[in-house]
Formats: C-alpha cells, sequence, structure tokens
C-alpha cells in the first residue's frame, strides 16, 4: 500500500474508533442525503431474495451477474464521496478505482431487498454516528450490513448495543443464526460469544428444558450441547435426544446424516456413556448414523479406558476427545466385568474433594447403572448422620434399579474399597455378602471409613490430588 493511503487508513480508522465510542465527532448529519452537500449520486439496485453482492458493479460485471437475478428497483441517494469514503474502506475503494466516466458521478452498489432499512441506517451512521434503533433484530441485520461495506465503527456500535441489551432466546438465537463474515471485528464475536454462553446457561438443566429444545436451530443446539455446566441425568440421554432432533427436523436422509456426523455426534461425550449404550450403538444398523465414525469414536474411548496412558498422547490432538464431563446426576464409572466361573463386576468410582463436600447435608451421588446376574445395580455415595451423636460419616451403598416382581432373591458377594496414598492399592473396607430381595435393595456401608466426616474429608491418604478413587467387587 502506498504511503499515502497507510495515513488515509490509519487516521479512518482513529476516526471509526472515536465514532463508535462516542466521542465528540464533527457530525455530518445536515448533509445526508442532501444535493445541497453531495458530489455524487449512488445508484442502489435492490434485487429479490439474497442476492444482494454489495459493489461496485461495473457494466460487464452487472451484466454478468445481472443474469437469473431479478432487480427489483433502483433508487438513488445523494452522497458525499468524502465523508463515506473516510468512514469506509469499501467506498474508498469504490471511488478511487478508476471507474469509467459514465459511472464516476453515479456509482452503483447491490443489496438485497432485505437489506434496504438496514442500509440506510448504516447510510445515515456515516454521516451523524448516530443509530434510530435498539430493536435486536434490525441492530443484527445493520451489523450485516455494516460489515459487508466495511463501517467498522457502526459494525463496532451494533455490537455494544447488542452486548448491553438484556438477552433471550430469540435474539440469542439471532445472534449466532445470522451470516456471518470470516472478517468480523472482535467486538462482534464478543457478541456471539455472549450469545452462546447465554443459551448453554439458560438450558443447563436438560429436563427442564427437553420441550424447549426441540424448537432450537442447529447453530443452537451446538452453543448448547457444547457446555460441560449441563445438568444431564448421563451423556446417553443427550446421545438419543439428538436423534430424535434431527430426525423431527431434517426429513432428507442425507442431510440428516450429514448433520449429525458432522456437527451433532462431534458433541456427544462418549467416554461418559455407560456400556449398555456403546454396545447398543455398535449393534445397531440405523442409517443415521456413519457407522463408521461412531464405532471409530467408541473403539477409541475403550482404548482410552484400557489404556490411559499409552492412548493420551495419541488421542490428545485429535477433535472431540478432550470432552470434560459434564454434571451428571449419574456418574460415570470404570467396568471390568466376567461371565464365568459366576458374574462378577468390578466397578471403579471417582468422586473429587468437592464432590464429596457438597453430600455435606441432604445430597448424594448416584452411578451409571451397571448389570450384576442380569439385573441393574447402582453405587450411592451419601453422607450419613447419626441422630444420637450428631456425627456425620461417608457412606456408600449398592442399591438394585428395579426389582420386577416375580424376581428371585439373588445373592451377592460385596467388597468395597479406597486407593490410598501411603500404599498405592485399594484397602478393602468392607467384606459383605447379601441377599437382594422385593423388600430389601439397599446394601452397603453407612460409615465406610470409620472416621468422623471432618477426619474423612481432609484426609489426604484417601484424597489423592484431590480425588477419592472407590472400587466396589461384586
Amino acid at each position: 500500500m502506498a504511503g499515502g493511503e497507510e495515513t488515509a487508513a490509519a487516521a479512518e480508522a482513529e476516526m471509526d474508533l472515536e465514532f463508535s465510542r462516542g466521542a465528540d465527532v464533527p457530525s455530518f448529519e445536515f448533509a445526508f442525503n442532501s444535493e445541497k452537500f453531495s458530489d455524487k449520486v449512488l445508484q442502489v439496485e435492490v434485487v429479490a431474495g439474497d442476492d444482494g453482492g454489495g459493489g461496485p458493479l461495473p457494466d460487464s460485471v452487472r451484466h454478468i451477474k445481472g443474469q437469473g437475478t431479478q432487480i427489483l428497483t433502483v433508487k438513488a441517494l445523494h452522497i458525499n464521496s468524502a465523508i463515506l469514503a473516510a468512514r469506509s474502506p469499501f467506498f474508498l475503494k469504490l471511488f478511487s478505482n478508476g471507474m469509467k466516466e459514465s459511472d464516476q458521478m453515479r456509482p452503483r452498489i447491490r443489496i438485497a431487498n432485505s437489506e434496504q432499512i438496514a442500509l440506510m441506517e448504516v447510510l445515515s451512521y456515516m454521516y451523524s454516528g448516530k443509530l434510530t434503533t435498539a430493536e435486536p433484530t434490525l441492530l443484527l441485520d445493520i451489523l450485516m450490513v455494516a460489515d459487508k461495506f466495511e463501517v467498522i465503527s457502526c459494525l463496532r456500535r451494533c455490537s455494544q448495543l447488542l452486548t448491553n441489551l438484556p438477552m433471550t432466546t430469540e435474539s440469542a438465537l439471532l445472534c449466532i443464526d445470522h451470516p456471518c463474515s470470516t472478517s468480523l471485528a472482535a467486538e462482534v464475536q464478543h457478541v456471539i460469544s455472549v450469545a452462546k454462553e447465554f443459551l448453554a446457561d439458560k438450558h443447563k438443566d436438560f429436563d427442564k428444558f427437553r420441550r424447549e429444545l426441540m424448537n432450537i436451530s442447529l447453530a443452537g443446539m451446538e452453543a448448547i450441547f457444547s457446555s460441560t455446566d449441563m445438568h444431564v441425568s448421563c451423556e446417553d440421554d443427550l446421545y438419543y435426544f439428538m436423534l430424535e432432533w434431527v430426525r423431527a427436523r431434517y426429513l432428507d436422509s442425507e442431510e440428516r446424516r450429514g448433520i449429525l456426523s458432522s456437527r451433532l455426534l462431534p458433541l456427544v461425550r462418549f467416554s461418559h456413556m455407560t456400556c449398555t449404550t456403546l454396545e447398543k450403538i455398535l449393534a445397531c444398523t440405523d442409517n443415521d448414523i456413519d457407522h463408521e465414525q461412531v464405532t471409530k469414536r467408541i473403539t477409541e474411548v475403550l482404548l482410552h479406558k484400557a489404556y490411559p496412558r499409552q492412548m493420551e498422547s495419541a488421542l490428545s490432538t485429535q477433535t472431540g476427545w478432550q470432552f470434560a464431563e459434564r454434571a451428571y446426576k449419574y456418574k460415570p464409572v470404570k467396568l471390568v466385568a466376567f461371565d464365568r466361573p459366576c458374574p462378577q463386576v468390578t466397578v471403579y468410582l471417582d468422586l473429587t474433594r468437592e464432590e464429596c463436600s457438597r453430600l455435606f447435608g441432604s445430597e448424594h451421588i448416584c452411578s451409571h447403572p451397571f448389570q450384576l446376574g442380569g439385573r441393574d445395580f447402582y453405587l450411592v455415595a451419601f453422607c450419613e448422620m447419626d441422630e444420637q451423636s450428631n456425627l456425620c460419616t461417608f457412606g456408600l451403598c449398592l442399591v438394585e434399579w428395579k426389582n420386577m416382581k416375580g424376581s428371585s432373591d439373588l445373592t451377592i458377594d460385596i467388597e468395597f474399597a479406597a486407593r490410598t496414598r501411603l500404599s498405592g492399592k485399594f484397602v478393602s473396607n468392607l467384606e459383605v455378602k447379601v441377599i437382594f430381595s422385593l423388600s430389601d435393595w439397599v446394601h452397603g456401608s453407612v460409615d465406610l471409613f470409620g472416621v468422623p466426616w471432618s477426619t474423612f474429608i481432609s484426609d489426604d491418604n484417601l484424597f489423592i490430588n484431590g480425588v477419592l478413587h472407590l472400587r466396589a467387587d461384586l
């Protein structure tokens, strides 16, 4: 770029910044669309649909672009080329690109029919530094037109107004669903980020908003399901909901399959799904799912569970792998299962010190359900208070999910153990043989470690790097 153009660009950027901040910059509002203070007439071609590609449009280009494009009308606006060139690199290029004589006094641009109101707002802003609206939908339209015609100060002002407005689901979806160029300023990206954070925070209670989520757009779904703060029973529920959502909104099978593969399935935390659901996914023949993609993801999950250290470096760079655990109602576990010589399951449950601290009171933590002897069970960690001594202790129980009427009694050998820092091994804290029946479906210990709660929660021999490692051998 020549020295003169660099100086002009720097001055323009500085003025745009002052404009967007509302600084005391000279206003030329009196000259807007005034023949007396204008040196050119801007020809605005308004076309049907979304064919507005901006400009400039020399005759040869207009002829090519005009094929198959319906020009609804051509509006003439009196403009001051110096003012527009000072506010926009687009117009600076338009007025200095060596246009032929017939276009010098009547330059042309093209917009879509839907952009007319927004364009007038942008042109008016270039003269006055003011916007006449605070309505989110129109502000977004203005923002897009300001982006198209490189009016950075207007783009920033729209961003500020949108950020300061009270966010709603509707306005947030408008922000993230609007078509955006890759050159949008950081302020606009901030608006989009705020909208995504709002959607994720508002809809983090999955069960509460499940019905409303069926009406959320694809971009909204991505914003919500990318969050690690979502409160949901288990990851399985989100996977099945995504299938339900995509089938309701995309009737074409190829489009549905593409959306699932490229946009939704990468958001699923396969590593936190139950083994039962992973087995069902691998065995299913659903054409909506890219089975090669899903099988690869699940294989990686299983390999990582079996060989975490060896797989860590191999998977660290893969998209979608490093997803954190969500706020699950049912805590994910690691399982080792054997069928012979008798059914046996070893369940590994890890709880952070923070999670255990929340148990003090009335909360409890349930594990993912798992199967043993053809029946469903889960582990429950809790804080038990003795009514006589008022002492609290850490408890862990094995609970049968559902004992169907007519089911026979089931005898289970239970061993609960915790890993200690001193030995590096799991140390048994409870060994008992119990019978699960219709009337007796909970067994375990209300005082697993035999110490008061305060001693348990501060024990760094149990909490290794802040994590309590529990094992149930059943």
